[in-house]
């Protein structure tokens, strides 16, 4: 790993500062840790540190203060921004409505060598890679390392495009900190995204590097460039991907969203409104890197799955990664499909619980969503053994919300269903509703859901629609064992199933394209498609019956 070695040409700083400034300075402690001197006109000066600010003396800023600064930086662009010659220091100017400045920002640039490490893995795939984070969080420091990494050990053709800059610094030589990266400079902000075009048409570059993108246009011209096989490295404003996402004007560089109208069918499978946000296109960027502190970062990987979790309502935590000494720690795992994981987080996202509807059939499976990945790939599928001590009969626990509770009873113990009617959705194996309350979304419906818990749907409360449900519970008509009650083989004939439906979607989440259940009575089915649900995996049925099956696949992208 590179050791990090610090440059910042501090002193060329200093010596643009009026006297009394420079003095206060030297005397301070804490001097080579500097991050920027602010100047407004009528206040006192002040020295800002990492988590700490210092005044400089007890006199104001006044006119002639400001203008002395000025006057020893180079030029103001229209951004009003300048720099001094051959450093990566910026000076940033604050004017009144007639244009006379009324408070200056010098921020000191350090060349820190050594902080690429951190992502060195992702910038040498030739995969595109986005820096977010707030200001003054070493975006833009971490750029300028890149850029040298990849043009002088990588060997690549590097073309920096420049806005302010701020990347190699002020001057028409570009700072030793970019390596043998070249440096094309933008004439005026409004003009990046021309710039850009021109870099890929001109100088036939292998990486382009984009600091601060915040335009539509510059949107759209990296678009372009990646769609031309060039690797981007670029920063953009935002803390996290979500920000981004949700940013009307640069969500484009993470596919864009567009409102999709579904059918009703496809509303009721994605169990979502009729009206949806979705992902437009492939993403500019791969790779998302959300910058927490100069030496903790969040890494998303395969950004275009992750964007679509996100707009299915799914959070999605980064791999985080912090460099510690020379070498580079993970301390989290990435949760749902971003990065190469090792297995599956307890705070990844959160499965969404088996929607079931009154249907003839059972093809009602829900919506395919991305699956997890990681997850260790099982062989063979493990025949259930029969337990040590056999549990005591256990019928299927429902909870009634919405539903008479004593009609519900009475045409359990008419059929003689394997059902209990339970008080508290805590002791449920289901929760059964009827539709104008699924609809409402109460507190007790969405618990449910968040704990996972299959919901079954009724059309109404009616007396046929309680007995049409309880008698999916109704004991299978076989011979019987002497030992055995039908509410105990119903109940572990049910297991069993969703058992084999449990290992075979944790299969297809490792790795397998589609795998095929055992032949199962329609109600079961019914269940074993709300495991797939829950899983966030594909389900149909196939065959005909006493052949019908539950097929359980991967997501196709």
């Amino acid at each position: 790993m590179n050791t990090r070695r610090i440059t910042d040409d501090l002193e060329a700083l200093i010596a643009a500062l009026p006297e009394r400034i420079r003095i206060a300075l030297d005397r301070h402690p804490r001097k080579n840790e500097l991050l920027e001197v602010v100047m407004d006109l009528g206040r006192l000066p002040e020295a800002r540190f990492p988590e700490e600010a210092f005044r400089l003396g007890d006199q104001e800023v006044t006119d002639n203060d400001l203008q002395w600064i000025v006057d020893r930086v180079g030029e103001f662009g229209d951004d009003n921004r300048a720099g001094i010659e051959r450093t990566l220091h910026r000076i940033s100017v604050i004017r009144n409505r007639g244009g006379r400045p009324v408070g200056v920002t010098c921020r000191v640039g350090r060349a820190v060598f050594g902080t690429g490490q951190i992502i060195d893995d992702l910038v040498r795939t030739g995969e595109s890679v986005l820096l977010l984070g707030r200001p003054g969080v070493g975006k833009t420091t971490m750029l300028r390392e890149v850029a040298r990494v990849l043009a002088d050990e990588v060997g690549k053709r590097v073309v920096i495009v420049d806005t302010s800059n701020e990347i190699a610094g002020d001057g028409d030589v570009p700072h030793p900190a970019i390596g043998g990266a070249r440096r094309m400079q933008v004439p005026s902000t409004p003009q990046q995204h021309q710039v850009m075009i021109e870099a890929v048409e001109n100088h036939m570059p292998e990486v382009v590097i984009i600091d601060e993108m915040s335009t539509e246009a510059e949107a759209m011209a990296a678009r372009t460039i990646a769609e031309r096989g060039v690797q981007l490295i670029a920063t953009a404003h935002g803390n996290t991907l979500s920000n981004l996402v949700s940013n009307p004007t640069l969500s484009d560089l993470v596919g864009g969203t567009q409102t999709v109208t579904l059918g009703d069918i496809e509303a009721r499978r994605r169990r979502t409104q009729k009206t949806v946000l979705e992902r437009k296109h492939k993403p500019t960027f791969e790779n998302v890197v959300e910058i927490q502190t100069f030496d903790r970062v969040g890494v998303h990987r395969d950004v275009g799955s992750i964007v679509d979790m996100m707009l299915r309502g799914y959070t999605v935590e980064p791999e985080v990664r912090m460099i510690d000494g020379d070498d580079v720690k993970v301390l989290r795992e990435a949760s749902g499909l971003g990065g190469e994981v090792a297995d599956v987080p307890q705070d990844g996202p959160r499965p969404r619980s088996a929607l079931f509807s009154r249907r003839t059939g059972d093809e009602d499976s829900p919506v395919s969503t991305p699956a997890r990945r990681g997850l260790e790939s099982r062989e063979s599928w493990p025949t259930p053994e029969p337990e040590a001590e056999p549990e005591p009969p256990r019928a299927t626990s429902v909870y009634a919300f919405g539903v008479p509770r004593t009609n519900l009873q009475h045409a359990v113990d008419r059929i003689g269903a394997a059902v209990d009617v339970v008080d508290t959705p805590d002791q449920a194996d289901m929760f059964l509703t009827t539709k104008s309350h699924y609809n409402r979304r109460p507190t007790a419906v969405r618990a449910a859901e968040a704990r996972g818990l299959p919901v079954y749907v009724l059309r109404k409360a009616s007396g046929d629609q309680i007995t049409q449900f309880v008698k999916r519970f109704e004991p299978a008509q076989r011979p019987q064992q002497p030992e055995e009650s039908p509410g105990r083989r119903t109940s572990n004939v049910v297991r069993t199933a969703l058992m084999e439906a449990e290992e075979a979607s944790k299969r297809v989440l490792g790795g397998e394209d589609r795998i095929d259940l055992t032949p199962q009575p329609a109600f079961i089915r019914r269940l074993q498609h709300g495991v797939g649900g829950r899983y966030n995996i594909g389900s149909s049925s196939t065959g005909q019956d006493p052949f019908r099956h539950v097929v359980l696949r991967r997501r196709r992208q």
